[in-house]
């Protein structure tokens, strides 16, 4: 390493707005407090929280913005040549009772009822040249290690194989597409609604969620 100094982990973080039947999206909370949160409680050696966005809830009238919004991190790693980067995507499942740490994406979006500009695609390949919509994408991270940390640690967590069909899935597969194009990683997890877990807990989790991508990757 010489002068560049020691390895840090970057991670990128992303939440969501609203959307059709979510006014208020934990994410969005979750994603603009995470920066202040982590340093008001103490951050882990090695870790640098880069950029904390938040999306629009919408699919392919939202991936320009998306796309400039992944390719920041990228613009940063050419001048931090010792720095990792991973990309953490919050979204809600609104009908979850614990954290859901997804394993993969799936080349479809069927969309239960339009996204928040309108569109609502039925079995539509979300990157047509990687072929049909049973193509699947995995994230490098060692997912069951991560929720077991996270366990471990008193969180109601799980691994999920499934990320829906909707904006999460569409987001993470171009995501995970993403990364591995440019020699990153990426990772999805779900968060329940503030009602089923309160805020508080849910922002214990992200910043552990944090820790524990530093210490094992």
């Amino acid at each position: 390493m010489g002068s560049e100094g020691p390895a840090t982990i970057t991670i990128h973080v992303t939440g969501f707005k609203k959307f059709h039947g979510v006014s208020e999206n934990p994410t969005e909370t979750i994603v603009s407090n995470l920066t202040d949160y982590v340093k008001k409680n103490g951050k882990s050696k090695g870790l640098v929280i880069g950029s904390c966005s938040i999306l629009e809830t919408a699919g392919q009238g939202a991936v320009i913005p998306l796309y400039q919004t992944l390719q920041s991190a990228i613009s940063e790693k050419d001048t931090t040549s010792s720095s990792r980067i991973i990309w953490v995507h919050f979204g809600v499942n609104s009908g979850a009772t614990k954290f859901a740490i997804e394993h993969q994406a799936v080349n479809e979006a069927t969309f239960r009822c339009p996204d928040e500009m309108g569109w609502k695609p039925q079995k539509v390949p979300i990157i047509p040249s990687d072929g049909g919509i049973s193509h699947i994408r995995e994230t490098s991270l060692p997912v069951e290690e991560i929720t077991k940390a996270l366990a471990k640690k008193g969180f109601e967590v799980m691994t999920s194989d499934d990320a829906g069909r909707f904006v999460c899935n569409y987001v993470y597969y171009h995501s995970l597409r993403f990364a591995e194009q440019n020699g990153i990683k990426s990772l999805f997890v779900h968060v329940p609604l503030f009602v089923t877990i309160d805020e508080d807990t849910q922002m214990k989790f992200a910043a552990s969620l944090l820790e524990v991508l530093t210490s094992l990757c």
